[in-house]
């Protein structure tokens, strides 16, 4: 396994959990104090949606997610992703907004989709089964597009085959 995937396995926690907020509503910075965002696309039966996503990476990232955000860009969202894939539990505690969560399969299908959850809630979100992903968007808009569960899931840059960035994910 590469370096970096068993970093990621090392740093993914369970669930989000409270944190002091931040006091910005901006993406998570990296690290290094980049944001890292990434294509992402939904296929559905009748078109592709696409969308720019925050990759929750670090168990700070991870731990803090969307909590305190005010607002939500209809085409922005984040991405945790989980390698390997695992069960995951998500709540909404310190979450100021409704969010929508899709649970995907490592296939690439979007297993089990949460919308409008309720802000604050303590109310654990799983699909109960392991997961490739967990993404989250603004609440309602998964209806506003029509995305169902069985809709396919990729981010990174797919369209380029040549791309062998480890955080890409292009299932076929």
């Amino acid at each position: 396994m590469k370096p970096f995937l068993l970093l990621l396995l090392a740093i993914l926690p369970a669930a989000c959990s409270p944190s002091a907020p931040k006091a910005e509503n901006t993406a998570a910075p990296t690290a290094t104090g980049q944001t890292t965002l990434f294509p992402l696309t939904i296929h559905t039966a009748k078109t592709a949606h696409r969308f720019t996503v925050e990759l929750a990476l670090t168990e700070q990232q991870q731990e803090q997610g969307l909590m305190f955000r005010k607002s939500l860009a209809p085409d922005s969202g984040m991405l945790f992703p989980m390698s390997p894939p695992r069960t995951a539990s998500f709540w909404m505690k310190n979450t100021l907004i409704p969010l929508d969560m899709l649970f995907i399969h490592t296939d690439g299908s979007i297993a089990f989709l949460k919308a409008d959850a309720a802000p604050y809630s303590r109310e654990p979100v799983s699909a109960g089964i392991p997961v490739a992903a967990v993404l989250e968007l603004r609440g309602g808009r998964a209806a506003e597009l029509g995305i169902r569960e069985g809709d396919r899931v990729a981010w990174g840059d797919c369209d380029r085959p040549s791309s062998s960035n480890p955080l890409n994910f292009c299932p076929r």
